[in-house]
């Protein structure tokens, strides 16, 4: 490949994505959360779509924590624990594998169920089944470095994408000179990947945010109802009218 394109996409094209993956999250998620979602097709093939679902996003998260993990945590950390590049590479390719296979078959699933099933079809958007063939092309590519990978195992290759990836997150564009000469697979797959990022907010992806986190530390709150007559509808449903500033009280 061209020095100049491969500067390019693995030197500048990443702080594309990555800003617009932010800014567009943020603003979409400030202006149109009741947006991101699919037209609603439960009840249609409900056991294909539990089957399809679990199976993805168990094997997504798999993948994405391990690919965050294994691309951002420091060398020397690794090399601190004890942790060799070739046991790092095949606990990759073990784990990745599995995650990877899962993954595959769930997303098998929501792909074949969107595509073939005509009433589902009518009620999905160009959105919606672009973003499943998007995962699903990156996964293939994914599974396929497995492959590649194999003929690798002393870690060579993957301390290279480590020290890629921390370069671009530390503000070194220069470092795409390290993934000039992998194998075309590897690019393909990281282009790719990059392209999730840049194509992020405006997908359903987005729902991600919406993952209730923040309930974990909050205290839990009951309605108390009193038998304080007042109002037509308090003496319709035994509840006391609302006044302002009452509040619900905490959960003992």
């Amino acid at each position: 490949m061209n020095a100049t394109i491969n500067q390019l996409l693995f030197g500048w094209y990443p702080y594309l994505c990555i800003t617009i993956f932010l800014i567009g999250s943020l603003l979409r998620f400030d202006r149109e959360q009741y947006t991101w979602r699919s037209g609603s097709s439960q009840l249609l093939r409900r056991r294909q779509l539990t089957w399809g679902s679990n199976l993805f996003h168990v094997g997504i998260l798999v993948i994405f924590l391990g690919h965050f993990v294994g691309l951002l945590t420091p060398i020397a950390v690794f090399d601190f624990l004890g942790i060799s590049h070739g046991f790092k590479q095949m606990m990759a390719i073990v784990v990745g594998g599995i995650a990877g296979i899962a993954c595959f078959v769930g997303l098998t699933l929501l792909v074949h169920r969107r595509l073939f099933d005509a009433r589902i079809r009518n009620t999905s958007s160009f959105g919606d089944i672009a973003v499943l063939l998007l995962l699903y092309v990156q996964l293939i590519l994914g599974l396929a470095t497995i492959l590649i990978s194999l003929e690798h195992l002393d870690g060579g290759e993957m301390l290279k994408f480590m020290t890629w990836a921390q370069g671009i997150m530390t503000l070194q564009p220069g470092v795409a000179a390290l993934v000039a000469d992998v194998n075309p697979i590897f690019k393909l797959h990281l282009f790719l990947g990059m392209t999730i990022f840049l194509v992020f907010p405006f997908t359903r992806l987005v729902h991600i945010w919406s993952a209730p986190v923040w309930y974990l530390g909050r205290r839990g709150y009951q309605v108390v109802r009193t038998r304080e007559q007042g109002g037509r509808y308090g003496r319709r449903h035994g509840m006391a009218p609302h006044r302002p500033g009452d509040r619900p009280m905490p959960a003992e």
